[in-house]
């Protein structure tokens, strides 16, 4: 059985490497990119299962929304990390086309849970 792919996307270090360490843990392939603005594109390549995406990150909703816009790319679940204290940033994911947004805290020690609830959405 191979094993499924996931796309990470994340600029601050700590919680960024820890999710890739968890995924990896649990059996995920997982390919990281850099910048949002090679979302679409990667995910269009890689054909991931799942998007995982940093909140935090700059111009992220706007990556989101384009992903979410393109016909190869829309029904890619995107979970997003991150933006807890910042009501504006949840709202904007949301509206960008997040299937589900947690805290760092939540995504590194309930992992399988999100995960699973994000496939299930989809």
């Amino acid at each position: 059985m191979t094993q499924p792919l996931a796309l990470v996307m994340y600029e601050r270090l700590l919680p960024g490497s820890q999710l890739v360490n968890r995924l990896q843990d649990l059996n995920y392939r997982v390919q990281t990119i850099s910048s949002p603005a090679r979302l679409v594109e990667s995910a269009q390549e890689l054909k991931p299962m799942l998007v995982l995406v940093d909140l935090e990150a700059r111009e992220i909703c706007a990556a989101v929304s384009r992903l979410k816009q393109n016909a190869a790319t829309q029904h890619l679940p995107v979970v997003s990390f991150g933006g807890d204290t910042v009501p504006e940033q949840l709202a904007a994911a949301r509206q960008a086309g997040v299937t589900l947004s947690v805290s760092d805290a939540a995504i590194l020690n309930h992992l399988p849970e999100c995960l699973e609830q994000a496939l299930r959405l989809e």
